[in-house]
């Protein structure tokens, strides 16, 4: 009976003690997934004492750190409030608090802000060093306390910064962070594809911390930065080691390593360039993606004050034209096609934030087993982890700067620091090969100004002023988008071309889907018609990389991405549509039918001029002679947009009937063997120098090549030719497009002009 009494009165002190902690806002409802609509199968692996443990910053290691991913707690207050006083609930950091791996899968509106709070203890071996607090990203505008005292903050949805907090902390017992974080989502800051009311192409929004928290104890005066630039004409890395101090008796050392050999050194005065020589440089590429270890010693006369690890890969990057006299991009002076995807970079289970560092590296390997040697980082940029993967294991990086609207000074001001931070924060890495300055036009401004700072900002890559649509005539690329395409923009003097954006082949897979709605911008039926349509779209590709200077294809998309289901994997990487082994075969022009040149081209291989009329034009129109003045001119193809499958409309046709002609110039080619190209919906009847060459019935939802008849063929002759073309449609939609290429058996001759 006495024990009894004792354990009920131990109970009721512990639950009065336990009241007083929640009414205080002490403890909070413990962690627990959220059910998200569609998880990976990362994320049962993800627990409080694992959230990313890696060591964040892969290019200026220390061994001493202290990881405080895990769970903080959480609360949501009216954004006039400056205080807590009590917290709802825990959340696992580094997730988004919108995302199921956080625990609370919660939207943050423009009208509230998020605050964390966490405690932790400082090392006692620490003592005597400054403590520095890194975040790798927090979105958006991040203040910072340290027991109470704001520390600083911070504005930036992508980029990793940092604050001394020694002088703020009681170096006994617990220490107490906390962060207020708030994010508009669709206000003037750079945000990507992120949006409050996600569908289609955009999708949920990311808010808070969603990359490392960590602690480092640094020495006083430290190494700060490091700048690598691989120069492999000079056979050397150019090596910059950024103090806080300019004082001029700082020396640093630095040894470049290859498989644990030195292979080089310099030394010389901290905060300047120094010239590390590579005599037999081994070269980085996808194939070969070789990387020097990096040491790093900070001297202060004969005393070592600091040290750190790196890493860095020789390899360059530049424009040359190829021996037919085209602008190719050069990879270490050689010409690599490079095929890659769009990656957006987002998880269902962790929005912005990938479950784990194996699912991190799984998608690259995924792309590389597939045969791609590249990827678009689409207006998002990654934890460093990311691109320490594509170092490691040879993936070409197109980096897009993430979108905002710019529609202000103050947003335009935004975009450029958080541009400069972004080039100086993934510097290093050496698979980033391209800057993406605007996408589309997405918050485009000040183009032509923008790219030269940019080069200057980074001499050592290439500059795309704009993916797709608005082009500017400025830095290294001619990009355009073609869905589904392929397309090839003309070639410049100056400037190689690339194809930033094709394919969207979509298909959605039960048991895969983020929702009931779903979507693709070329739908397909099954596995087997995708793969069919993925191979033929990539024979196009090898097209236009021989026979119309094309550098480079990118294919949307890695990974379906909530509704929009373009990708190679389903959003929970559960399910490859494609076999990687027959992705890689078409990607490495291994697949059998890749097969044509191009002898008089259609929309598939670049922007075609005809003369058209939609008013029935009478007898005689089909002849060399007749007199088309009074036509107006388009660019090919002609349809209305959205109404036949696989269209690629260049003009707007939208009556019964259309009337086409164009010249074209042959050289002295064997024609036996060539065959007519076409798209039609519907009926369509093709003439060459004024002889019926094909007359077709029907529709198709796709190009396709046909015989012609004997008499047409042998009137094509070298010189100056005419074709001539009328299209009749009765119901839904309509296009028509055409050319002239021949198999890859047949003797190869130059494209027409």
């Amino acid at each position: 009976m006495r024990v009894l009494k004792q354990s009920l009165v131990g109970f009721l002190v512990g639950w009065l003690l336990l009241a007083c902690r929640l009414s205080a806002g002490e403890i909070t409802a413990p962690w627990h997934l959220a059910p998200g609509p569609l998880l990976t199968r990362w994320a049962a692996e993800v627990n409080p004492t694992n959230a990313h443990p890696e060591y964040p910053r892969p290019q200026l290691v220390r061994p001493d750190w202290l990881n405080l991913n895990g769970l903080w707690n959480y609360a949501v207050t009216p954004l006039a409030s400056n205080e807590v006083t009590s917290f709802a609930g825990q959340i696992l950091v580094p997730f988004p608090i919108e995302s199921a791996l956080s625990g609370v899968m919660r939207r943050l509106d423009e009208n509230s802000t998020l605050w964390y709070q966490r405690h932790f203890q400082v090392p006692a071996a620490w003592a005597g060093k400054r403590v520095r607090l890194h975040f790798g990203a927090v979105d958006w505008h991040a203040h910072v306390f340290i027991n109470g005292h704001e520390v600083g903050q911070h504005r930036g949805g992508y980029d990793a910064f940092s604050f001394d907090i020694t002088d703020s902390l009681k170096w006994s017992g617990e220490e107490k962070i906390r962060v207020a974080v708030f994010d508009p989502t669709e206000g003037d800051q750079p945000r990507g594809k992120q949006s409050r009311k996600p569908e289609g192409i955009f999708y949920s929004p990311n808010s808070g911390i969603w990359q490392t928290v960590w602690l480092e104890p640094v020495p006083k005066i430290c190494i700060d930065d490091l700048r690598l630039t691989p120069d492999v004409d000079a056979h050397l890395l150019r090596v910059r080691v950024a103090t806080g101090s300019l004082a001029e008796s700082l020396q640093v050392e630095v040894h470049a390593l290859a498989a644990g050999q030195e292979i080089g050194s310099v030394t010389g005065p901290a905060n300047k360039e120094l010239s590390l020589p590579i005599a037999a440089m081994h070269l980085w590429s996808p194939e070969d993606p070789f990387l020097y270890d990096l040491r790093i010693t900070l001297k202060d006369g004969e005393r070592v004050v600091d040290s750190v690890a790196s890493y860095f890969g020789m390899r360059k990057i530049a424009l040359h034209k190829d021996d037919a006299g085209v602008m190719r991009l050069m990879l270490n002076d050689h010409f690599t096609f490079q095929v890659g995807t769009l990656d957006q970079g987002y998880w269902p289970d962790g929005i912005y934030t990938a479950p784990t560092d194996d699912a991190l590296r799984f998608d690259i390997e995924f792309l590389k087993r597939s045969g791609f040697n590249l990827a678009r980082k689409h207006v998002k940029v990654e934890p460093d982890r990311w691109y320490y993967w594509c170092d490691k294991l040879g993936l070409l990086v197109w980096q897009d700067m993430p979108s905002g609207n710019n529609t202000t000074p103050d947003s335009r001001t935004q975009f450029e620091v958080e541009l400069q931070r972004m080039v100086e924060g993934r510097f290093n890495h050496p698979s980033i090969i391209v800057w993406v300055l605007f996408n589309e036009g997405w918050g485009q401004y000040d183009t032509e100004r923008l790219v030269p700072w940019l080069k200057s900002l980074d001499t050592s890559r290439l500059v795309d002023n704009a993916s797709g649509w608005t082009d500017k005539r400025v830095g290294d690329l001619i990009d355009v988008h073609s869905y589904p395409g392929p397309e090839c923009p003309q070639t410049e003097m100056d400037r190689a071309a690339v194809l930033g954006e094709f394919g969207g082949l979509g298909l959605g897979l039960e048991g895969h889907k983020w929702s009931k709605q779903f979507w693709g911008y070329l739908p397909m039926t099954n596995t087997a018609t995708l793969t069919a349509r993925y191979c033929k779209l990539l024979d196009r590709v090898h097209v236009l990389r021989d026979s119309f200077g094309l550098s480079a294809a990118i294919y949307t998309q890695t990974t379906d991405v909530e509704t929009e289901c373009n990708g190679l994997m389903t959003y929970d990487r559960a399910v490859s549509k494609l076999d990687p082994a027959v992705v890689q075969a078409a990607n490495h022009s291994e697949n059998a039918e890749k097969s044509l040149r191009v002898i008089v081209p259609d929309a598939m291989y670049g922007r075609v001029s005809w003369k058209y009329t939609l008013n029935d034009p009478g007898g005689q129109w089909q002849f060399p002679d007749f007199n088309d003045a009074a036509w107006k001119k388009g660019v090919g193809g002609f349809g209305t947009e959205g109404l036949t499958p696989g269209a690629i409309v260049g003009t707007t046709w939208d009556t019964a009937d259309i009337w086409l002609r164009r010249e074209f110039t042959l050289g002295a080619e064997d024609l036996r063997d060539a065959q007519i190209q076409l798209h039609h919906d519907e009926d369509a009847e093709i003439y060459f120098n004024g002889v019926l060459a094909a007359k077709v019935a029907g529709f198709s939802t796709h190009y396709y090549e046909i015989n012609m008849n004997t008499d047409a063929a042998d009137t094509l002759k070298p010189g100056v030719n005419r074709m001539a073309v009328h299209c009749h449609q009765t119901t839904g939609g309509q296009f028509i497009d055409v050319g002239i290429v021949i198999p890859r058996t047949a003797k190869a001759a130059a494209p027409a002009k």
